[in-house]
């Protein structure tokens, strides 16, 4: 791994030269939030922002994207033949995604792209874009990477790490997705060439960064759980109560993967659209024929919370479904917490172990 050390003053540059590669995203502030977005020519990604409303996500997994297009005119040689739209397939990189943003692509990575099913869209996106993170510096005090298999200075899914200094960023070259970045931005250059010491650099940053998590869950006992006696364990109705079923947490949290499909016509022309969908919605079970299996609040909090920390732990033996980001905790209306009901499932003993012991 290479480490090349970028001065502010050939931040701006080396960016307009990557952009005759690549289409740039990144960080900007609208009304007060900041949110990932296609950065114009003259835009620079806000390399001090905290961290976003919403994750990057939407730039592979779009809240609503087209997928297949058709005709219902009968005069069309091709009328109801479905067709796949065209995918953007260009150079895209994300600058500034924290790593627990980039590690949350490669937990959904395992639901689009895996042995059984390859969603060509993701795959195609996923195959274009190139990650240049931003290690995390001061956390906040509702994140929870570290014990979430992740943490500030985390590398997986990136191709690039920055580290930011008084007078520019270390970057650390990661993959060849990466090292054509760096190259395209001119930054590769004996002039950029990083100190001896880089890597110790990174170390001490990087165990700093993780001495300000103050915030932790255990996650040890969950996948020793037994699936239905936690299923029907007796505090869902307490952890539910509150419960608006307003959808914030999974349209803000940067693994939920959900969506919907829909038809939209037009004249006689027509598309279908994959849309983000919610588990906390009394639709998204609703049967056509009126029966709904997840009928309840308490039914729809339950299932959220098994996916995250149970279903998604047993299927994929890759930890919780869940990257300590804190978002769904920051935003909820109602201060559901996933850290406490992490901790109850974690610690969780059936009434029939208790009463055996005793």
């Amino acid at each position: 791994m290479k480490v090349f050390k970028i001065d502010k003053s050939q931040w701006s540059q080396g960016l307009t030269l990557a952009r005759e590669s690549y289409q740039l995203y990144g960080p900007a502030e609208t009304d007060g939030f900041h949110s990932f977005k296609a950065l114009s020519a003259d835009e620079l990604p806000d390399m001090a922002h905290v961290n976003s409303r919403l994750s990057p996500k939407a730039i592979l997994f779009p809240q609503s994207e087209a997928i297949v297009q058709f005709s219902l005119d009968p005069n069309d040689p091709d009328h109801h033949i479905q067709k796949d739209t065209a995918v953007d397939e260009n150079l895209r990189a994300i600058v500034g995604i924290r790593p627990c943003d980039a590690k949350s692509v490669t937990l959904l990575n395992l639901n689009f792209d895996n042995a059984d099913y390859q969603d060509p869209y993701w795959v195609k996106a996923l195959a274009a874009t190139t990650f240049i993170g931003l290690a995390c510096d001061a956390p906040r005090s509702t994140c929870f990477c570290t014990s979430a298999g992740c943490g500030p200075y985390h590398e997986e899914g990136l191709d690039v790490l920055l580290v930011e200094q008084e007078e520019g960023y270390l970057a650390k070259v990661l993959t060849e997705k990466g090292q054509n970045f760096i190259k395209a931005a001119g930054w590769d250059t004996e002039a950029h060439a990083a100190a001896s010491n880089a890597d110790d650099l990174f170390d001490t940053n990087k165990k700093a960064a993780e001495a300000k998590i103050v915030s932790t869950v255990s996650t040890d006992n969950l996948n020793n759980q037994d699936i239905l006696s936690l299923h029907s364990a007796p505090f869902w109705e307490d952890v539910a109560f509150a419960c608006l079923n307003c959808g914030t947490c999974t349209y803000t949290c940067p693994t939920c993967w959900c969506f919907d499909l829909q038809d939209e016509v037009h004249g006689k022309s027509g598309k279908r659209f994959k849309n983000w969908d919610s588990c906390m919605f009394p639709l998204f079970t609703l049967h056509t024929t009126g029966h709904n299996p997840r009928g309840t609040k308490m039914q729809r909090v339950r299932q959220r919370f098994m996916h995250k920390l149970k279903y998604f732990v047993d299927k994929y033996d890759h930890g919780i479904m869940c990257v300590g980001c804190g978002r769904c905790v920051n935003q909820c209306p109602v201060n559901i917490d996933i850290r406490a009901i992490c901790e109850i499932m974690n610690a969780y003993i059936p009434e029939e172990q208790t009463a055996a012991a005793d």
